[in-house]
Order: C-alpha cells, then structure tokens, then sequence
C-alpha cells in the first residue's frame, strides 16, 4: 500500500493445546519484559503471547508507535457489543482517531476505560510481578486484560501504545467479518502514498480544517 514509514509486523501465536510442557495453575512464567507472571487462568493465554509481541516490538525494533490486536476477551462484546471493537491507550489523541478513522472505514471502535493506577491491582501476585488474571472480573476485564500487555512496555513508556479488542465484531454468527483490515489501513494511511488512505486517515495530511470537519458534519447531520 506505498507505506513510507518503517512499518512491522508481528504475529504472536502459540499453539493452545495439551501435553507435557501445557502451562498449568500456579505456574511462574518468566516473560520476555522479564517480568514474572503467575498462571491464575489457564484460559488466559493470548496475553501471554501478545505481552512478548509488545516487548519485542519495544526493545528489538524500537517502535516507537505500537498497536496490538486480538480477539482477547469475551467480555469485550459486554463492554462495546458485537459491532464496536474496544480500543484502550495510553494517548487521547490517538483513541480520538481509532474512533474516527472506525467510522470512516466501517470497522467501528469504542473506548475503553484507561486507568492502570486503579485496575492494574487486579493482577496483584504475592509470588510474582503479576498474576495473568483479574481478581474481581466485575472490574472492566477488558480494559485490565489491555492493561496486563501495556504492563510489558511499561506504563511510563514515552510512546504511543494503541490496544485494540476485537473478539466480538470479527464474527457474525459462524462467518468472519474480516475486521479489522480496513481499520488499520484507515489509521495508518496518513503513512502511505495512496492517495485514498491519505483521504480516509484520521492522523494524515488531508488539509482538513476544524471548520471544514464542522460544516460537513452540520450537512451529514441535515441528511440524516
């Protein structure tokens, strides 16, 4: 798609099946942050794998934007339901353009709540540096499952982290949607030289003005 930009990326994938070396309960797991974590939820283990692929992406390839993207909890369709993906960040300017470039594209995002001060205490371990899940999963698990990989770069990091939950919307019924394609096309498109991602991009140089946005919103609006 003519990205001008140094553009990764990375698959992080394990095979989720039984046998002599399959993580168990009580398990300590020495991630590649080198943070330790405790195995509280077995069924808990996209983060794991995701939780590497950010570290990885920090301290190998120095981003210094990173996005992840999964189908990570069945809470988020309690959280956005089944046509929102949630969105977490660390970077208000950048949830305002996954909502936007969202709406742009199609693949629709909703914001989840970001306050590791206050839920990142779920993950709370008397053994290790975490445990892998929530306490209390009344408490936004969602926005803490988001946490527990944001945790592996550090909530100091000065860069620009982006979570994405999309396990609700990339199914409808027992077909895929294919979501998320075009969404990350619409927000990383201000990065291309194709002039129609340069069009639908939220963060490009498309010389729209705040007065141009509200006069096509105010025509949008009389349509409707």
């Amino acid at each position: 798609q003519g990205f001008k930009d140094n553009l990764h990326a990375v698959f992080c994938l394990a095979e989720n099946a039984v046998g002599p070396r399959a993580t168990r309960p009580d398990d300590i797991h020495v991630l590649y942050s080198g943070k330790t974590v405790e195995i509280n939820n077995t069924d808990a283990e996209g983060r794991l794998v995701l939780a590497d692929g950010v570290a990885y992406a920090c301290k190998d390839l120095g981003a210094d934007i990173i996005l992840d993207m999964a189908t990570l909890t069945g809470a988020q369709g309690i959280a956005t339901g089944k046509y929102h993906a949630a969105v977490l960040t660390n970077n208000e300017e950048w949830e305002k353009a996954c909502v936007k470039a969202g709406r742009n594209c199609g693949d629709l995002v909703h914001p989840l709540v970001y306050c590791p001060e206050l839920h990142f205490s779920e993950f709370t371990s008397a053994v290790a540096d975490m445990k892998n899940s929530v306490a209390d999963r009344d408490n936004t698990p969602s926005s803490c499952a988001g946490l527990f990989i944001a945790s592996h770069i550090g909530f100091d990091w000065p860069g620009v982290w982006v979570h994405i939950d999309i396990a609700a919307p990339v199914h409808a019924g027992e077909r895929a949607t294919g979501y998320g394609v075009a969404l990350l096309l619409s927000l990383f498109g201000g990065a291309s030289e194709d002039p129609l991602l340069n069009m639908v991009s939220p963060l490009g140089c498309n010389g729209d003005s705040p007065t141009e946005d509200m006069e096509r919103d105010s025509k949008r609006r009389r349509l409707v």
